[in-house]
């Protein structure tokens, strides 16, 4: 089992509460370890901090998220690359080998337009630690869609070193997480493992709860020669109290253990959860940039 896939825990997996309560849980339910989702807590900017947590409830950080989301624009710095760049420094300091970028929104036009040179500059800098582009999707509102990356939601479109595939992401843009894990072969990092129903919005149920291929996606991981971790990225912003969030984090490891460890020719069915009812219109204000949603 020393071999086996890491399985992380988001820390906005546990929003509103903070990132300490992110390693608490983890080593209450046995994650392997936590990728530290930096955003306006104070303690996830700051490296002794995190060392600390991690070393009090020995948990290690095995990923970084960088400070990408709308909400975050102003973390660290109003630069895009030195937010990659404290990033790296962090992942570097705390021996995480993995930093999680989003591709550069459209009103980020210099960023944008050096992206790809830039980040493989930032890779060779950080020698130990890789920085896989996640894929998003496209956003509806009023009938309409607009994609507000450059140049797509889909980063295989440009061609990065190593890429995260977000399955929660893959429900909301209607594409196909097997197809998308083929396309960004050899470069497939990192996995964000969340459920969607596929109607067009980002929902990060757990796993097992929406129409998504997690199970076939986490067995397949073996036969890609995947040498990455797989992080649980799910909302739990609607659970009713600690003891519900905590069962719905229990059950998405419980499902990702389960199919990391099935060869991919056993037939598996899917796991037993209990259904927990969501406030929908909560998890939509999550996405519209007021509070910071899970990515």
């Amino acid at each position: 089992m020393a071999s086996r896939v890491p399985v992380l825990l988001s820390t906005s997996s546990v929003f509103p509460e903070r990132t300490a309560a992110a390693f608490q849980l983890a080593a209450t339910l046995g994650y392997d370890g936590v990728e530290v989702m930096v955003w306006t807590d104070a303690v996830s900017q700051d490296v002794g901090a995190l060392a600390g947590l991690a070393k009090h409830y020995d948990v290690p950080v095995l990923s970084v998220h960088a400070p990408c989301l709308l909400v975050t624009q102003r973390v660290w710095s109003a630069d895009p690359w030195e937010r990659l760049r404290r990033s790296g420094e962090m992942a570097e300091a705390l021996g995480a080998p993995t930093v999680v970028v989003h591709p550069p929104f459209t009103w980020q036009r210099d960023y944008a337009r050096n992206f790809a040179e830039g980040l493989n500059e930032i890779d060779e800098r950080f020698s130990g630690v890789r920085f896989p582009v996640e894929n998003m999707y496209p956003v509806r509102m009023a009938g309409r869609q607009f994609v507000p990356y450059v140049p797509s939601w889909d980063p295989t479109v440009t061609g990065y070193p190593s890429y995260t595939l977000d399955v929660s992401h893959c429900a909301a843009s209607h594409v196909d997480a097997l197809e998308l894990a083929d396309r960004m072969g050899a470069g497939l990092a990192h996995v964000h493992l969340g459920d969607g129903t596929g109607e067009g919005r980002d929902e990060h149920l757990v796993p097992g709860r929406g129409t998504q291929p997690c199970a076939e996606l986490l067995r397949s991981l073996a036969g890609r020669g995947f040498t990455g971790s797989v992080a649980v990225e799910v909302s739990t912003r609607g659970a009713k109290s600690r003891a519900v969030r905590e069962a719905d984090l229990r059950a998405a490891l419980a499902f990702a253990r389960k199919h990391l460890d099935t060869p991919p020719t056993a037939d598996v069915g899917p796991v037993s959860v209990q259904m927990v009812d969501r406030d929908t219109e909560e998890q939509t204000a999550d996405r519209s940039g007021e509070r910071p949603a899970v990515s």
